[in-house]
């Protein structure tokens, strides 16, 4: 047994194995406050929403935290922000510790392999992701997991570019990040992440239109299609704007960090999109388009987006962490699963 884990900023997911299938468990990253009352408490209980009691105040947490928030008219709370731990959220320690543990469960035994995403440092901000990538790593070992991070940008290698050899650029387009990752052979040429993503998509689409954050989240959840026919004076046009304005941006940014690192030109890598934030019918399309106006001096094969594109970060974790463990029991290993271990 092994486990992969998407620590993401909307959304936190875990993948094992049983059998020949892929399980995945997720609950939103997100929580909201409400008054105690008696009734109130075993109402949830009752209907098992997943909460905590701290005081006079009661916490509902992960997917039905956006109902309530919706219900009683109030914002969620996040215990993350930008892709790590938010040093705005008090709570955020304890809520994501909650999250987290009812995720990926108590391990099969002792010392269970388990891979954990986590961004790269952005190359727009000057955010650490170092006290996050500890913090998320302790809650882990504490639980009794052998926990390992790897870059979410090199997860998505690993989860969609297994018959490519782990060779390609890999993009997840996650909430409060963007991370980017070329990697030959599965090992990393280039990574790297942008400090926007599907939060900051959200939040210019709410400032533009007036409209609270979480309704404007939830109207992108729901069916919302990147086809430029809407008005461009509501909630899904200015979405449009901003999806089309973060895609200039995160390809203005390949390009930029392809010349730093002076990759090798004759390259010719497929490219994978995955993420939450790419969900939205239309998103593979527009950034065909936009990848094709781009000056990358090397060439593409094809661009895919990965067809669980939710899912894409948790199974990547979950190849690295099987194929660690295969290693651990192979003195000799083979080349594919020494490779799928040393991704950082």
């Amino acid at each position: 047994m092994a486990k992969g884990l998407d620590v993401g900023t909307m959304n936190i997911l875990s993948a094992q194995q049983d059998g020949n299938d892929t399980v995945f468990v997720q609950q939103r990253n997100s929580f909201v406050e409400i008054e105690y009352s008696d009734m109130a408490e075993q109402m949830l209980s009752r209907s098992e929403v997943l909460h905590i009691r701290k005081d006079d105040k009661v916490y509902v947490v992960g997917d039905d935290a956006l109902n309530f928030a919706n219900i009683f008219n109030k914002e969620t709370r996040r215990p993350m922000k930008h892709g790590i731990l938010s040093n705005d959220e008090q709570s955020a320690i304890p809520m994501m510790k909650l999250i987290i543990e009812q995720v990926v469960g108590e391990p099969a035994y002792p010392d269970e392999k388990l891979y954990f995403s986590t961004p790269a440092d952005p190359i727009d901000s000057d955010l650490s992701t170092l006290y996050h990538q500890k913090t998320i790593e302790s809650f882990l070992d504490d639980m009794g997991y052998d926990a390992e991070p790897i870059n979410e940008g090199m997860s998505v290698i690993y989860s969609e570019l297994a018959d490519n050899n782990f060779t390609g650029l890999g993009i997840s387009f996650g909430a409060g990040m963007t991370n980017v990752c070329l990697a030959y052979y599965a090992v990393p040429v280039m990574k790297f992440s942008v400090a926007r993503g599907g939060d900051w998509v959200d939040e210019q689409a709410a400032r533009a239109t007036g409209t609270p954050v979480d309704k404007v989240t939830s109207i992108k959840e729901d069916d919302f299609e990147l086809d430029f026919t809407t008005d461009v004076g509501g909630v899904e046009g200015a979405l449009s704007i901003y999806y089309e304005n973060l895609l200039d941006y995160v390809i203005e940014n390949i390009v930029k960090e392809v010349d730093e690192e002076d990759v090798e030109e004759g390259l010719d890598v497929p490219v994978v999109v995955t993420g939450g934030t790419s969900s939205p019918s239309g998103f593979e399309a527009l950034f065909k388009d936009h990848l094709e106006e781009a000056n990358i001096p090397f060439s593409i094969s094809g661009v895919t987006h990965a067809n669980e594109p939710l899912y894409s970060v948790a199974r990547g974790g979950l190849v690295a962490a099987r194929s660690d463990e295969d290693v651990d029991h192979d003195d000799g290993g083979n080349e594919e699963a020494e490779a799928a271990a040393a991704n950082e």
